[in-house]
């Protein structure tokens, strides 16, 4: 099966997609999103085989007799390659290529792929390639076919004689010299990400003091088009899987005074691969370090619930799960199930209806996000000199003063300000700061 195995790309080839998944009372699993994946990776789709099994068998996952039924499908269909909607291990792959005759990838394989296809920048390049080589590694003993002996050094006789002292014996076996080079390879690239992480690192703190949003959600929801019409980014937009692998960063200015920092991310999937979540680390820093995250939701999907479910998975395996978030209900211009749109208001009562595409319900973004940002107003009295007039225009800038007097070289300030701005007013070195009403 060596052929099979050369080429690891999805392009322009007749996909049959498998979902095998055990007896579950909700029915066998959709394929809606694997013939997403499959098309953004550039598959053409030309059937799909959904599976029951009451167990997962260890040496094909669906069973000896459904494979040779895949196979006859394969046939039917002239099939260049299968692509299953579950992880499969290396030898369950061998034994599906060894009766079917075609290629075989698993959900992860065309997820890196499609990464890899969308990678334009060195640090997403770098990020895929890692991910990709992190994912081979365990499966090198199942995937070639060319691991034999290669004899000591010099080589020529059975016991390698030629080769001199130090170099006789059976020799390396070819698999111990690919991992050797993966092993190589993976340590190159994580030396050069780390020094990467690094200056994302301090891009990160250097942006301390100032308000840091993130976008986050399901692929293909939105994000980009919203961060685009809310700070006229240029980020590039597409309707498919997976369109920017790269953060973004704009300022955005929701409200007068409230300045704020809003950064893009990868889009998340179900079961997204454990590779990329590592090897996006430095990416997925702006949501660990944001303020705020915006949780972005296709509401126009038939699935918005368990892509909401997906999304606050993964966030919660990168140390975000206690971030504060604010869902984003988007694409409500194109909601065709009333139904489930309601119920999805029901449970998030405190979510934003927006269409990123057509501007409706942006006004209210700005203000929820406005809200967010100043945190629970204050009403405050601020003495201050005269001479320093950086508090009078913070104060009129960020907040809302009341009244003003004046006495000698001071000014007394009545004031409405956010909690969250009340550290940026002490750094200005105000002589007094009395919080009257919480």
């Amino acid at each position: 099966m060596e052929k099979l195995r050369q080429t690891l790309r999805v392009r322009k080839e007749r996909a049959i997609l498998v979902a095998a998944v055990l007896r579950v009372p909700d029915g066998p699993e959709d394929l809606a999103e694997l013939t997403a994946l499959a098309e953004s990776a550039g598959a053409v789709v030309v059937d799909r085989f959904q599976q029951k099994i009451r167990t997962i068998n260890p040496a094909t996952y669906i069973g000896k007799g459904k494979a040779n039924e895949l196979a006859g499908r394969v046939r039917r269909f002239k099939a260049d390659v299968v692509v299953f909607d579950n992880d499969l291990s290396p030898g369950q792959i061998r034994e599906l290529e060894e009766i079917i005759k075609i290629k075989v990838l698993d959900r992860s394989e065309l997820i890196l792929d499609i990464f890899a296809t969308r990678a334009k920048t060195r640090q997403a390049k770098l990020q895929v390639e890692l991910a990709q080589l992190e994912y081979t590694y365990p499966r090198l003993a199942r995937m070639w076919s060319h691991l034999d002996s290669v004899a000591g050094a010099g080589g020529g006789t059975a016991a390698g004689a030629v080769g001199g002292i130090g170099t006789r014996g059976p020799g390396e076996q070819q698999l111990e010299i690919d991992r050797r080079l993966v092993s190589k390879r993976i340590t190159e690239l994580k030396r050069e990400l780390v020094n990467i992480d690094k200056r994302r690192i301090r891009e990160i703190n250097a942006r301390r003091g100032l308000f840091k949003i993130c976008l986050v959600g399901y692929t293909n929801a939105g994000k980009s088009t919203l961060l685009n019409t809310l700070t006229n980014a240029g980020v590039f937009v597409e309707d498919r899987l997976f369109a920017t692998l790269d953060t973004r960063t704009r300022k955005w200015t929701p409200r007068r005074g409230a300045d704020v920092l809003v950064s893009d991310t990868i889009g998340f999937v179900k079961k997204l691969p454990h590779q990329l979540v590592a090897s996006f680390k430095a990416t997925l820093e702006e949501a660990v370090n944001a303020d705020l995250l915006l949780h972005i939701v296709d509401v126009a999907s038939p699935d918005a619930l368990q892509q909401i479910e997906s999304v606050n998975s993964v966030l919660k395996e990168i140390g975000c799960a206690q971030r504060p978030i604010l869902e984003v209900f988007n694409k409500v211009d194109i909601v065709r199930r009333i139904g489930d749109f309601e119920m999805l208001q029901t449970l998030f009562p405190d979510a934003v209806c927006i269409s990123a595409k057509t501007g409706y319900g942006l006004e209210k973004l700005n203000e929820a996000v406005a809200a967010r940002y100043r945190g629970n107003e204050l009403l405050l009295r601020v003495a201050s000199s005269q001479s320093n007039g950086k508090v009078q225009s913070f104060l009129r800038a960020h907040g809302q003063i009341l009244n003003e007097q004046y006495q000698d070289s001071s000014v007394l300030i009545d004031a409405k300000l956010g909690r969250n701005q009340l550290p940026d007013l002490k750094r200005l070195g105000p002589e007094a700061i009395q919080i009257i009403e919480a």
